[in-house]
């Protein structure tokens, strides 16, 4: 489809959709968006960037009665930051009804989120844990429930919150309209498709492509005391804001000191920050008051900044999935950008891993950058060196985490 006009919703829903920019159906939204209207149950996969939200956005607020003051939409999240991305984007679609949207998460105040229910919320964002606290505490009801989506389900079963998701749809009607979007599709999702779904309609959108065609992706070889100045060149080369990548806490705190010296303006985001203050580095960098935000992997699925130009992993991740979520932070939704990776000698094994995995090219930055062929550099077996273990979460839901043992 050519236009938003094309698909049957109601001129407030269209306008709200025009006034945020919205112009033209990216391949996700033509594909489900009619499927949803018409009430199927939907599992999408498609990559990081596409226009997912808007796919599940808008078809929920056109099943949204603005009347009834109770909730009868559902959307679950992995993380607090998307939960909070995904109720801007509903807020810009639903700005000409008289939809309500409300974002539940920890970290928030408990007292604001009932506050928020009370007045009579009818779609509601949040993280199963919070939403769990909710319902237990019964001032959050899912019985009048119509639509619920599961976004970025992948990471919200790769996080361990399943035990989590089965009771919470268990609360919700049988005859609710269920959608699922993912950026992969691991048997897991079949699972709970085949569970709470009748006759699914399944799309796939570029299933097997894990980075954009707008995206440029390099890599550097360099030590780790030569990252910062590497880091630097290329920030004074682009164009634009900037998503740094570090693997830990510390190493994020430390990079936003250092770049913070050389007056470059820094917001940060890691797990040592309060709520409010995720929220303030959030509003700087979405604001461009900072020019750079320098994260740990917290935010590689929770971030959607158009403006974005270029994400830097100046340290590898271990996991190469986690690598593709990085760089999904750029080139969104059909614009260009670029990622560079910064490859220290220890890091090389990992960096091979993802080097044989992308179906793009991740071309060398430098010309010494050539000389190492990652192709065919030697692997370590991740099963061998017993890197993680598996533990029991909080509450008792059955929650998994990841421990690290060295």
């Amino acid at each position: 489809m050519d236009s938003f006009e094309e698909f049957k919703i109601s001129p407030q829903i269209l306008k709200g959709a025009n006034a945020a920019g919205f112009r033209r159906p990216f391949p996700v939204q033509s594909e489900t968006i009619p499927l949803l209207l018409q009430g199927r149950n939907v599992v999408a996969q498609a990559k990081a960037g596409s226009g997912k939200t808007l796919a599940f956005g808008i078809p929920l607020i056109q099943a949204t009665d603005s009347r009834a003051k109770e909730v009868q939409g559902l959307i679950l999240s992995p993380t607090r930051e998307l939960a909070v991305q995904i109720a801007l984007e509903l807020e810009k679609i639903a700005a000409f009804t008289e939809v309500m949207v409300v974002t539940v998460y920890g970290g928030q105040s408990m007292n604001v989120q009932v506050d928020a229910l009370r007045r009579g919320a009818q779609v509601v964002v949040g993280t199963p844990g919070r939403i769990i606290d909710h319902l237990k505490r019964g001032t959050l009801r899912l019985g009048r429930v119509r639509y619920a989506v599961l976004d970025e389900a992948d990471t919200m079963l790769d996080m361990g919150f399943i035990d989590d998701v089965n009771f919470i749809l268990d609360r919700t009607p049988p005859d609710r309209q269920l959608s699922l979007f993912s950026a992969t599709m691991p048997p897991s999702i079949v699972r709970l498709s085949e569970r709470y779904m009748r006759d699914p309609v399944t799309v796939m959108i570029d299933a097997n492509e894990p980075s954009a065609e707008t995206l440029s992706q390099y890599y550097a070889c360099v030590e780790r005391d030569g990252k910062l100045e590497l880091l630097l060149q290329i920030l004074a080369k682009e164009e634009g804001s900037a998503v740094v990548f570090c693997r830990t806490r510390h190493g994020t705190i430390r990079l936003a000191r250092e770049l913070e010296r050389r007056f470059v303006s820094v917001a940060q985001l890691h797990g040592d920050l309060s709520q409010n203050q995720r929220d303030h580095s959030m509003r700087l960098f979405r604001t461009s008051k900072a020019d750079v935000l320098v994260a740990t992997d917290v935010a590689s699925r929770g971030i959607d900044v158009r403006q974005v130009g270029c994400v830097v992993n100046y340290d590898v991740p271990e996991d190469p999935v986690v690598y593709f979520h990085r760089v999904g932070r750029t080139a969104r939704a059909g614009d260009v950008g670029a990622s560079y990776t910064f490859v220290s000698r220890d890091e090389s094994s990992d960096f091979a891993r993802i080097f044989r995995m992308a179906k793009r090219p991740i071309k060398p930055l430098r010309p010494e950058d050539e000389r190492t062929d990652f192709s065919s550099a030697p692997i370590r077996d991740d099963r061998q060196r017993g890197r993680y273990r598996r533990h029991g979460g909080r509450r008792g839901r059955g929650r998994e985490k990841w421990r690290r043992y060295r």
